[in-house]
């Protein structure tokens, strides 16, 4: 300490005077041998100029030496790519806010036009497409207002790119009249990029490819790559996983040091990792999961007690025993934020040795857990519960179907099973008290059909089949969602920091459209100004004998906003939770990772810092968001590629969405959505009405509503593109809206521009 304080006082003596004004000099010198003005102190200076500052007169201001020069050069280098300096062309230096300059990211659209998404909130600008041209898709720029396009946008012009994100593209590589060039797999990055023949490699027209982009795009050139991978065929089995995980940035191979790690783990429970810990290896726990599952998070036991409710267990897998914070491990499993689930491959957040070995739950071996103990009342409330470290011994590995076949009585378990029948019947009851519960909380139940691919032995799709949820997924739901309750609670009481899973209720504008919808129908939410769950779960509750529910349900779903991670508790509007968490899948997702330590150090007497929690939260719901996105991706090729074989055929189905382009439907049997465009609704001017969910017919008055049902022929499947083309055959009983205004039209108007 004495050398470090030493060195300070000497350096001192060589800084010059205003350097020395920098109020956050002590920290550089701490970081730094030579220490740099602050990023701080170099905004202060420039914010008290009061204008544009020439940039080596800036320097030599603060008598920045020769051998500091390119470090200097770094600094503000940095500080141009964050967005909190830019260069201009009489290279100097200006502060963004007094040039009223946007820092935002790039979304880039099919079409060729863009938005830039300011990264302060608000409004979206319009990039035009020649502004497009200078930028990628994700790309963070610098914009300037630059006045309206002719809808009324604000449109941007793109004043300075601050950072090109794309370092490599996947996509198809094509060559015409000796000119080589990819088509990127990602649609919103619309514009090719050159390939050289000398960057080509061994690539061939129309195989799938992975380019490393060489030069960026600017104002006057495209876009150019090098061939680093080739995939192959586009069609190949599991193409379009590899291109999902690619579009994405998912990342799916382990780095090093990571495998090394794993490597070193020992291959099961060791006796001095059981030490500090409760052996219950005595208690009958048992996991139940789905056929095909291969990483077991939880175990359960239930046991009666009389009057007094139930003792129930959840033992969930202690990854947190093995997997230390800043670790190889931890890192890749921050970076990778959750497993990712696509059909016939699993991309884990850890290695396998961890999440199908020594953290998995596997039956009939010695596991490390971290168990939440409760005692629930017969009313379904929790009365008390304790958390604790524990050696668990799984005694079975169940399926949903075999428990409730069992719990039915379709079938009879074995001698050995025949044992935890006793146990498997009391989780059941605790089930229907706690369901009693549930509808007395007012949690709001949403009933979606979710669907399972099956693949025949050549990896092509075989049917398209609907998941069947029976009470013993409902029986494992509750008794997550009563560790999870527990596990916030907890922290929370013990004001541990800790990422909570947040759902909001809807916006003041999403409210105020749902109800006007709501009105046409003759339905009220209730609530006043501030819903509760418990209205949105009595209204669902009241309209399922209607014909016209699943468009309700539908609206409403689509009022409320999306789940996500974060360290301020706003409670969780669809399970009527003041406060929640996610405890119990550590192995595979990386939050519950987070709140098994959080849950640790208040056991140790500890306390975590909160410093960083928020952005850790923020990373965690958008490695979720690229997850739905990337399995949705793959879902989309596999049906349409299933649906090219059945050109011409026809099926019935439901509109599940109406847009200003026309209106999507869901086949039945299948669980396929197609496109039937605007101009296949008939011969009529039809105009989308975003409030009522509908397409209206101005001459005719004929309507088309999410939820209608109609009869559609399958036109075209382009796998290209992964979209699926319907015509109208039949629509059964599609309203004529009597009232509808007839506008009268002095030239031809045309529908909507064809996605």
């Amino acid at each position: 300490m004495s050398t470090k304080k030493t060195r300070s006082r000497a350096s001192k003596h060589q800084i010059p005077a205003i350097r020395l004004a920098d109020p956050f000099y002590e920290r550089e010198i701490e970081r730094y041998e030579s220490p740099l003005p602050s990023r701080e102190y170099i905004l202060q200076l420039l914010t008290e100029a009061g204008c544009p500052v020439d940039a080596d007169a800036f320097a030599g201001q603060l008598e920045i030496t020769e051998a500091e020069r390119d470090l200097f050069q770094r600094r503000l280098g940095a500080m141009q790519r964050d967005g909190q300096l830019m260069l201009n062309r009489k290279r100097q230096l200006c502060l963004p806010d007094k040039l009223d300059l946007i820092k935002g990211r790039v979304e880039g659209h099919p079409d060729g036009f863009g938005f830039v998404a300011p990264e302060e909130g608000g409004d979206d600008l319009y990039l035009s497409p020649k502004e497009m041209h200078r930028v990628l898709h994700g790309d963070r720029v610098m914009v300037r207002v630059a006045g309206f396009d002719r809808r009324g946008r604000r449109e941007a012009k793109i004043v300075e790119v601050l950072e090109h994100v794309n370092k490599f593209v996947v996509g198809r590589y094509y060559l015409e009249g000796g000119v080589g060039f990819l088509i990127a797999e990602n649609r919103r990055i619309n514009q090719d990029i050159l390939v050289p023949a000398e960057h080509a490699g061994a690539a061939h027209p129309g195989q799938v490819v992975t380019v490393e982009i060489v030069t960026q795009p600017g104002a006057h050139n495209e876009a150019v790559g090098r061939v680093s991978e080739i995939l192959g065929s586009f069609t190949g089995p599991g193409m379009e996983i590899e291109i999902a995980l690619r579009k994405h940035d998912l990342p799916y191979v382990f780095p090093p040091e990571v495998e090394d790690q794993a490597s070193k783990l020992p291959n099961k429970v060791l006796k001095k990792d059981m030490a500090g810990r409760e052996d219950i290896r005595h208690l009958p726990l048992v996991t139940i999961d789905g056929e095909t599952a291969r990483d077991f998070d939880d175990a359960v036991y239930c046991e009666p007690l009389g009057r007094s409710g139930f003792r129930l267990v959840v033992a969930i897998a202690d990854v947190s025993h093995y997997v230390k914070p800043r670790d190889a491990l931890d890192s890749e499993g921050f970076n990778r934020g959750n497993s990712v689930y696509f059909p016939r491959r699993v991309i884990p957040m850890l290695p396998e040795a961890l999440s199908n070995g020594l953290c998995s739950l596997n039956p009939e071996v010695d596991r490390l857990s971290m168990v939440c103990d409760m005692r629930i009342t017969s009313a379904g409330s929790i009365k008390e519960y304790r958390f604790y470290p524990a050696v668990i011994y799984s005694h079975a590995r169940l399926t949903y179907n075999q428990v409730w076949d069992w719990l039915s009585g379709a079938a009879r378990p074995d001698a050995k099973q025949a044992a935890l029948m006793p146990h498997l019947q009391a989780l059941d009851k605790l089930f229907r008290t706690l369901l009693k519960a549930r509808a007395k909380r007012g949690a709001i139940d949403f009933g979606s059909t979710e669907t399972q691919i099956l693949f025949d032995d050549q990896g092509k799709i075989d049917a398209i089949v609907p998941v069947i949820r029976n009470d013993a997924h409902r029986i494992i739901e509750e008794c997550m969602l009563a560790a999870n309750v527990c596990a916030s609670d907890f922290l929370q009481e013990n004001e541990q920091p800790a990422l909570y899973r947040v759902h909001e209720g809807p916006t003041a504008e999403k409210l105020a459209a749902l109800r006007g919808f709501l009105a046409e129908f003759g339905l009220d939410l209730g609530g006043g100004d501030k819903p509760h769950a418990k209205d949105y779960a009595e209204l669902l509750e009241k309209i399922k004998p209607r014909p016209d529910h699943g468009l309700l349900q539908t609206v409403m779903l689509r009022s409320l906003k999306q789940a996500v991670y974060s360290p301020d508790n706003k409670g969780h509007f669809g399970l009527a939770y003041e406060a929640y968490t996610h405890f119990t899948s550590p192995i595979r997702r990386y939050p519950d990772l987070l709140v098994h330590r959080g849950i640790k150090a208040v056991l140790n007497g500890e306390k975590l810092p909160a410093k960083g929690l928020a952005e850790i939260g923020v990373h965690c719901s958008q490695t979720e968001r690229r997850a739905d996105d990337a399995t949705r991706d793959v879902d989309a090729w596999l049906k349409t590629y299933f649906m090219q074989d059945r050109i011409g055929d026809e099926y019935n189905g439901t509109v599940s969405a109406v847009t200003s382009f026309g209106m999507f439907v869901s086949v039945d049997d299948i669980f396929i959505e197609g496109l039937v465009h605007v101009s296949e609704l008939g011969q009529d001017y039809f105009h989308y009405d975003q409030a009522k969910h509908m397409m209206l017919g101005e001459r005719t008055g004929k309507r088309y509503r999410l939820g209608d049902r109609v009869r559609i022929k399958v036109m075209r499947a382009d796998i290209e593109t992964s979209k699926i083309d319907f015509s109208l055959v039949e629509d059964f009983g599609a309203v004529v809206d009597t009232e509808a205004p007839k506008k009268k039209t002095s030239k031809p108007r045309t529908g909507a521009k064809k996605k």
